[in-house]
Parts: structure tokens; C-alpha cells; sequence
């Protein structure tokens, strides 16, 4: 009960200290955007309640909405991956390559992170999957992804 407490103190401050930024103009709030949020936040909760204590270390590759169209995107990430293996040199070599993410200057590194800091679908990857495996591709708002789990702690 104790973790559950903490766990969603913690995801209401995370998401709470936003509406304390200055200098934003107002903002009109929609149903939809409460039910997004209310969402958000529980699967935050949901996330650090489940993964409590552990972290997690993985690198991705991201095809943006931009740069490929969907169906492609997948299409060249699974011709990615097939080419990667798990070799986390080429991987680093392909998100220097591909990726359309910033962290493709650091072959696609993410350092190290907490549960619930990640959006959903990449979050369940990186802490539920196999460690030293490429997994993807993954769907997110921000693209087509593919993720290499590098490092994970705090497993029981």
C-alpha cells in the first residue's frame, strides 16, 4: 500500500508541476484532454507501482511520421533489425544513420531512466522485455521505434 501511495504522490507531482510554469498563456480544457491526462497519469501510476525500484538503459532508432510514411517505416526497421541482430555497435551505427531523434549523435542512446518517464507503449518494452534484444518495431505518437535494452536494475 505504502508504494502504491508513493507511487502516485510521485506521478502527481511529475505531472502537477506544469501548471505551475510560468508565463503560459491560458489554455482551454477539453473532455478529451481530461481523459487523456487521467490516462497518462494512471498509466504512470500503473508503471512505477508495477517496475518500482527498477531502472532501465536502452538506445532506439526513431522513423519519424516525417520521414517515412508508416507501412514504410516498419518495412525499413525490420530490414534494420534483421541487419543488426543484437549487436549493439551496429545498432548505435544504424540510429547514427536513421534514426530522427537527437539522441541519434549518441548512436541513439536514452541513458538511464525510471519507470513512467517514457510513454506507454515504449515504457511496457523497456521494462518487460528481454534485455540485449532488439524489439520492434513499436508504435508511439512520436513514430515507428525500434529499441535495444541495454541495462535494467532493480529486478527482483
Amino acid at each position: 500500500m505504502n508504494r502504491f501511495l508513493l507511487a502516485l504522490v510521485s506521478a502527481l507531482l511529475i505531472v502537477g508541476t506544469s501548471a505551475f510554469a510560468p508565463n503560459q498563456p491560458p489554455t482551454t480544457i477539453r473532455h478529451s484532454n481530461i481523459d487523456t491526462q487521467r490516462n497518462a497519469i494512471w498509466d504512470t501510476v500503473n508503471s512505477l507501482y508495477n517496475n518500482w525500484g527498477k531502472k532501465a538503459t536502452a538506445s532506439h532508432i526513431l522513423f519519424r511520421p516525417s520521414q517515412f510514411p508508416e507501412d514504410e517505416a516498419k518495412a525499413k526497421l525490420l530490414e534494420i533489425k534483421a541487419e543488426v541482430g543484437g549487436d549493439p555497435e551496429k545498432f548505435a551505427a544504424a540510429a547514427a544513420e536513421w534514426s530522427g531523434c537527437p539522441s541519434s549523435k549518441d548512436g541513439g542512446n536514452l541513458g538511464e531512466f525510471n519507470p513512467g518517464m517514457m510513454v506507454k507503449a515504449f515504457d511496457e518494452v523497456c521494462f518487460n522485455e528481454d534485455v540485449g534484444v532488439v524489439h520492434g518495431p513499436i508504435s508511439t505518437q512520436f513514430g515507428e521505434h525500434l529499441i535495444l535494452i541495454t541495462k535494467r536494475t532493480g529486478e527482483e
